[in-house]
């Protein structure tokens, strides 16, 4: 009886094994992402509207609990290898990665968006985020080797480059003019909510 027991469970197993796929719910679609670029046109309870960058107006939900943060530059020099970076690139007519901008993480927002994707700072951009593997003087400016799950990129970055990293800000630096970039996620009413804001503060803005 032990022995059937043991046979009949060692079935199922394998049964499972091999139909588990078929057996597991379809995962649960997830909500369409928008980034928002533009200035603050305005902060009223929990809504944020802003002038986007291409002349809309978007009232986007900005619940209490949402964080701001700023950006504030930072130096080229002191990327170093172990760095957790985002660059948002272009493709140069040589076909190397340019970069447009670079976002130094803070230790403890890394791994944030690793990977290599396309992005929308501009028409044909991509975004970056990995670890700087390795750091050395280009002909056209410093070349940055950034390692990403089991790939990497090469990214030159040219002189004059924007190089940030992220800083304290609060709510009360979402004033009218100030220049704002958030990712939000669109409901199925089409309405926007975002829980996290970038902004611009003592004349730096967000470049990303």
């Amino acid at each position: 009886m032990r022995r059937r027991l043991f046979c009949s469970t060692a079935v199922l197993a394998a049964v499972w094994a091999g139909g588990a796929e078929a057996q597991t719910a379809p995962p649960m679609p997830v909500p369409p992402v928008v980034r928002v670029r533009g200035a603050v046109a305005g902060l009223s309870g929990e809504t944020l509207t802003v002038d986007t960058r291409d002349g809309q107006k978007l009232e986007i939900a900005f619940p209490e609990k949402a964080t701001v943060a700023s950006v504030k530059k930072t130096d080229l020099a002191s990327i170093k290898p172990g760095d957790f970076i985002g660059t948002a690139t272009r493709t140069g007519t040589d076909g190397t990665m340019q970069a447009i901008e670079v976002l130094v993480f803070p230790e403890a927002a890394r791994g944030t968006g690793e990977g290599s994707y396309p992005w929308d700072l501009e028409p044909g951009s991509t975004m970056t985020n990995g670890t700087v593997k390795g750091a050395v003087t280009a002909a056209k400016g410093r070349e940055l080797s950034i390692g990403f799950k089991d790939s990497g990129n090469t990214v030159i970055v040219p002189e004059g480059t924007p190089i940030v990293t992220l800083a304290p800000a609060s709510r009360d630096d979402l004033k009218p003019g100030t220049k704002v970039f958030l990712v939000a996620t669109k409901g199925a009413d089409g309405k926007l909510t975002a829980m996290r804001a970038t902004v611009g503060k003592d004349g730096v803005n967000p470049p990303m």
